[in-house]
């Protein structure tokens, strides 16, 4: 009996940090979600919408766990002190949790400091940035895409613009994100009425309207996440289910050409690595395609995956752009030189300008990116962690390389429209860029390679 009384003492407070868990989760996803733009309503049934996919649940109770250890340790010290006082518990508090904590940490430092070291000493070349704030627009001279990838915008910082400028990025891509739980899913979130705006929308407006004034040029470029899975394996055995699912995709890319003919977008990239649909419904694309030319009369390109997706494109001629998520691997070896990459490019740009020849198309890189990390140029599409540090070895010589390989490669060459790289976020600190592994070449000597290249045109 005694033992069961305990154990009911232990199942109340586990029940009051559970449900605590859960409160606590809710309120963080619905500030994150207002934060981007969406009411209460529209983030309280992300939420909701969240609640049946796995990740979600495993996430919720590994916060659970954690919680409860913390209360658990706190009690513990709590009792010591009330049955043997203050100077048993700090002894023991000093012993069993705060020296443990101090040998953890001094190890996760020491690690970070060992796979952050790098013998790299970049001259950073400041005559090549751009500090008038005013855009070159080097683009009405050669047609060059000077493009970025660039979020954070949430905050509405638009002085980060003149970041931009600075590094000479005369492109932007603003990207508003579709969502589908998973590759089997018969639809996406599609919106209530094509043509009217939510509060996210209307943060993607004025992120637009704030461009356009500073004298960026805008690529519009729509983008399907899934919670589990990849987009290019969107997966449905039967006709009937795939066209449910082409509906609604259908509806988000008319909801989104509308919003780039009201404001002027110049460009509108109609879908990012959607490889299976293309593959069983090329003639749906062909008619949206025509459907998107009746809302919008701007430019327009298709984002094909690297992997051999942009071989089997179907409408090409319908577009202006040959669009390329340009993730191709270059070599087989970490921290290689500058010859190395640039040798890991002969393999695919005899195949490219092949292309951009056969359909009298330009090639637009609508995606290329690479880590700072060792590794960067052998699979370059895959993303790092927040916990990466401690695992893989920083290197922003690579990072840096892999740039100017890329743009020594092509920048002269007349069927290269430019490129979009992945990615800058306008919210990244400079404190953090020593010891960060990702995408972003903010911060580091690659954003000095970028400005320096996107500061000369294509003949120079």
């Amino acid at each position: 009996m005694k033992k069961i009384n305990n154990i009911k003492k232990e199942i109340f407070p586990a029940l009051l940090v559970y449900i605590f868990t859960w409160f606590l989760s809710l309120t963080l996803v619905i500030i994150g979600a207002m934060n981007q733009g969406l009411t209460f309503s529209e983030s309280f049934e992300i939420f909701g919408n969240a609640l049946v996919k796995t990740r979600f649940a495993i996430v919720i109770h590994i916060f659970f766990v954690i919680l409860f250890l913390i209360y658990l340790v706190l009690r513990y010290f709590i009792r010591v002190y009330k049955k043997r006082g203050f100077k048993i518990m700090s002894k023991q508090f000093s012993v069993r949790l705060l020296m443990p904590l101090v040998l953890i940490f001094g190890i996760y430092k020491l690690l970070i400091f060992k796979n952050s070291f790098e013998n790299f000493d970049y001259n950073w070349i400041q005559t090549v940035e751009n500090n008038t704030g005013i855009s070159k627009d080097l683009y009405q001279k050669d047609g060059k895409h000077r493009g970025m990838s660039v979020f954070g915008w949430f905050n509405e910082d638009f002085d980060a613009i003149d970041d931009l400028i600075k590094t000479n990025i005369e492109w932007v891509a603003v990207v508003p994100f579709l969502d589908q739980e998973d590759e089997e899913s018969l639809e996406m979130r599609i919106p209530k009425e094509i043509g009217k705006w939510s509060r996210r929308d209307s943060l993607h407006l004025r992120t637009i309207t704030a461009l356009r004034e500073n004298n960026i040029h805008v690529m519009l470029k729509p983008h399907l996440w899934l919670g589990t899975g990849w987009r290019s394996n969107i997966n449905h055995t039967k006709k009937e289910n795939w066209d449910i699912w082409f509906e609604s995709y259908r509806k988000n890319m008319l909801h989104y050409a509308k919003m780039a003919a009201d404001t002027n977008v110049e460009l509108f990239c109609i879908g990012t690595e959607l490889r299976s649909s293309l593959e069983n419904q090329p003639k749906k694309w062909i008619e949206l395609v025509k459907e998107i030319k009746n809302v919008y009369q701007g430019k327009l390109t298709y984002a094909a995956n690297w992997d051999g997706e942009f071989e089997n494109v179907e409408f090409w001629d319908e577009l202006d752009y040959i669009g390329i998520q340009a993730y191709f691997p270059l070599t087989e070896v970490s921290s290689p030189d500058l010859d190395v990459i640039k040798k890991g490019w002969e393999r695919y740009t005899k195949t490219l300008s092949s292309l951009s020849k056969k359909h009298d198309k330009p090639i637009l890189f609508t995606e290329v990116g690479y880590k700072s990390e060792v590794s960067a140029t052998i699979k370059p599409w895959e993303w790092g962690s927040a916990f990466s540090i401690l695992s893989k070895q920083k290197s922003d010589k690579t990072q840096q390389l892999a740039y100017q390989a890329l743009f020594e490669e092509f920048w002269d060459k007349d069927w290269f429209a430019g490129s979009y790289i992945w990615q800058w976020n306008i919210q990244s600190k400079k404190d953090n860029a020593p010891t960060n592994l990702d995408f972003s070449p903010r911060f580091k000597p690659a954003e000095n390679t970028i400005a320096k290249w996107y500061g000369t045109t294509g003949k120079e």
